[in-house]
């Protein structure tokens, strides 16, 4: 059955660096869903990639002593080798420095500049280089980058600019018509809310302050800004023709089914983007979803703390399909996922050794053990096959409807279930008791048929997510694994068959106090490599030497004008998450006998629950301010270090609060 085409694409992965095991979780994800699609019956193409220009690469590489080009060479096959470990299946990999795509994105920006949508400027502001980005100040939170917490410097230079305002509202119509555009709703409600709605400021589409990018062909001290090279890789990778005659491949794919990117980037896909395409009269993607991120549960990710995870990490520890597992079971549809060694454990052992391994290897060696391996349906049936056979051949339904709103956790959920009911089935027919009387041989032999007839059900269901364990199962019960359209129908296993003489454990169960002590090993052999790295002794170590930390100097101050800042020792007697910000914690501090409220941009590093009894530094009198809608009293100090990485001042004997600091 075909059931048309399904373009997908994911975000392409930023050059800067090896992408953490958070940024693997969406080409996994990704993958999923073409994988369920092709054996649903859709003409899947499946594209990701990665993003090579920007002044953090061009940086990224002077530090490394090679050229631009030789750095995200390097960075894009460590991507790719990543993507290619996980087993994802995409049809193509387009990186921005490929030849065809800068092309495009050239003729792209002439277009716009030449029909009037792009006219040249000045830009003022105060500008991010880790994010490539400017803020205006309402726009900085605690006077730092509102999305990554990093220092902001003022930045002037000539650029280019689009008119975003004469393309919003005709996107704010496209969106209230068409409620599945943007997906999960929270995200639509965001983006009409802060950014269209109040109304849409021009956006900058050129830099000239660096040269890593790909150049504006009429006015070559230009390099085109990374969201319109970026974002167009969804049409140029497909054979967009600028001005021309696109490929046949383009006119059958376009507009994409689903664009898949994480919820930091959701504003650029969901209001650049399809404004983009419509100065460009090309059709929107029917879907942008915003997935939630997948955060380490002890704590910031920090290359100096060396506890980044990485996915290869987790591979070795756990083997491909139980990090995908993992990864797609434990993320929520819209809330943030966790991820731990512990939490890894637990869900390999309770879920794959356990109720799916346990139960394979179980079904087999029973079958070896009464009928030589001979799986024989003799038509034995009583009451209790019915609801068995009523779970398998409903499991495609409940999962397909799921995996429809795009709910993958859902739909394993629903795969598992059939996998627990086995289980279940095995502890109501008691096939040890049956085996001891001779007349109910035939009973016995239909109820290890039962058996193995929901279990290759099952099995065909999670090939999309595990394919390596469903093709495994598969081998061990000697059959091929079904598409979709035969997973409606029980009895199809052939009958008389024989399975593997010698069944192998699909996961072995593991004991998580020598899995954290190894991982415990690995991290601190990855600090040592940090810790070498930041005192010199590797020649690539940047600015954070053994001398410390290098800051451009500030204006200098007088003592009268120091003396006017009041800072003392506080004690935090309570804290909670500010709602609508991923950055923002707010604290009520005592400070000697009054409590101050003070919002921080600390949520990235600390939990509300761990700043509770910390006794802090606080500026005491700084003038109130609104973050987020939330009065802050005063200023938490903290130091940072060259990675973005905060630590709370905290007074190094015990005082009380509201001790002067001096």
């Amino acid at each position: 059955m075909n059931k048309g085409k399904y373009y997908m694409t994911t975000a392409i992965a930023y050059t800067s660096g090896k992408p953490h095991i958070g940024n693997s979780y969406e080409i996994v994800l990704a993958d999923s869903i073409a994988r369920f699609k092709r054996k649903d019956g859709y003409d899947v193409y499946f594209q990701t990639g990665t993003d090579e220009h920007g002044q953090k690469i061009e940086l990224k590489a002077q530090e490394t002593g090679v050229t631009p080009k030789e750095y995200v060479d390097g960075i894009a096959g460590t991507i790719k080798n990543l993507w290619n470990l996980m087993d994802t299946s995409y049809d193509h990999f387009i990186r921005t420095t490929d030849d065809y795509h800068e092309k495009q994105v050239q003729k792209i920006f002439k277009k716009l500049y030449e029909q009037g949508d792009i006219y040249k400027g000045a830009y003022e502001g105060l500008y991010c280089t880790p994010c490539e980005s400017f803020w205006t100040e309402s726009q900085l939170v605690d006077g730092k980058c509102p999305d990554c917490g990093r220092e902001v410097k003022p930045a002037k230079e000539e650029a280019y600019f689009f008119k975003m305002s004469k393309y919003a509202d005709r996107l704010i119509a496209h969106i209230n018509s068409h409620p599945e555009f943007i997906q999960p709703v929270s995200r639509k409600n965001e983006m009409m809310n802060n950014f269209l709605l109040p109304g849409l400021q021009d956006l900058c589409v050129s830099r000239t302050s660096f040269q890593w990018g790909i150049p504006v062909d009429f006015d070559n001290k230009h390099v085109i800004y990374v969201w319109l090279d970026a974002l167009t890789n969804y049409i140029t990778g497909i054979g967009y023709e600028c001005g021309g005659d696109s490929t046949e491949q383009y006119h059958k794919l376009w507009p994409a089914d689903l664009h898949l990117i994480g919820k930091d980037i959701i504003r650029f896909h969901t209001i650049y983007w399809p404004i983009f395409l419509m100065a460009l009269g090309e059709p929107l993607p029917k879907q942008i979803f915003g997935h939630p991120w997948l955060l380490q549960g002890d704590g910031k990710m920090s290359k100096s703390k060396g506890n980044v995870l990485y996915a290869d990490d987790l591979v070795d520890f756990f083997g491909v399909d139980a990090v995908r597992y993992f990864v797609l079971h434990e993320m929520p549809f819209e809330s943030d996922g966790t991820i731990s060694w512990e939490l890894m454990v637990e869900r390999i052992n309770s879920d794959l050794a356990n109720t799916l391994g346990n139960l394979v290897n179980r079904t087999i060696s029973m079958s070896n053990k009464y009928f030589g391996g001979v799986v024989a349906d003799k038509g034995w049936g009583e009451d209790v096959d019915k609801d068995l056979k009523a779970v398998a051949v409903s499991a495609y339904e409940k999962a397909a409807a799921k995996m429809e709103e795009l709910r993958v956790a859902d739909a394993l959920t629903e795969i598992f279930a059939l996998f627990k009911r086995c289980n279940k089935y095995i502890d109501e027919t008691e096939p040890w008791v049956l085996a001891r009387d001779e007349a109910k041989k035939d009973r016995l032999s239909t109820v290890l048929y039962n058996l193995v007839e929901s279990i290759i059900i099952g099995a065909s269901l999670l090939e999309p997510f595990m394919p390596s364990t469903a093709k495994k199962i598969a081998g061990q019960l000697n059959t091929e694994l079904r598409g979709f359209d035969e997973l409606i129908e029980f009895g199809k296993y052939s009958s008389g068959n024989e399975v593997t003489k010698k069944p192998e454990i699909l996961f072995a169960r593991l004991d998580v106090k020598e899995v954290v002590e190894k991982a415990e090993a690995m991290f601190e052999e990855r600090k040592k490599t940090a810790g070498k790295e930041q005192t010199g002794d590797n020649k690539d170590s940047g600015q954070e030497t053994a001398q410390g930390i290098d800051l451009e100097p500030k204006a200098e101050i007088t003592y009268d004008m120091f003396d006017k800042m009041q800072f003392q020792v506080g004690e935090i007697i309570a804290c909670e998450e500010v709602q609508k910000s991923k950055k923002l914690l707010c604290s009520q501090v005592r400070i000697g006998s009054q409590v101050k409220q003070i919002v921080s941009g600390i949520k990235q590093h600390y939990s509300a629950e761990e700043m509770v009894g910390k006794k802090v530094m606080v500026l005491v009198n700084l003038k109130p301010a609104t973050l987020a809608g939330v009065v802050s009293e005063g200023m938490l100090l903290c130091a940072e270090d060259a990675e973005g990485n905060l630590a709370l001042l905290t007074p190094e004997k015990e005082m009380p609060s509201g001790a002067e600091i001096c």
